[in-house]
């Protein structure tokens, strides 16, 4: 079953919106509680729906960020580097 999340003011529905994005699932991310609940009963009665969704995500965990972990090992170590050149410097 795919995450269905309400964007709005708490901290779990920001984190669940921003790690949605971030793998391309946008049409995921509700603006309301009557929006989450269409959408949720939509995709618990539309198989079909699912399969496309399951899909997307396979697709999209070969080309977005997110799931580069060696990109983002390569992005963390070069912060870690700069921060310390900088440090250095003073």
């Amino acid at each position: 079953m795919p995450l269905v999340t309400c964007l709005g003011t708490t901290f779990v529905g920001r984190v669940a919106a921003s790690l949605l994005k971030a793998v391309g699932l946008d049409e995921l991310i509700t603006q309301s509680s009557a929006d989450y609940e269409a959408l949720a009963l939509r995709l618990a009665h539309d198989p079909a729906a699912l399969t496309a969704l399951r899909d997307k995500l396979a697709r999209n965990k070969t080309s977005f960020p997110l799931f580069d972990t060696a990109r983002t090992t390569r992005q963390i170590e070069a912060a870690y580097h700069n921060h310390v050149a900088a440090i250095s410097k003073k």
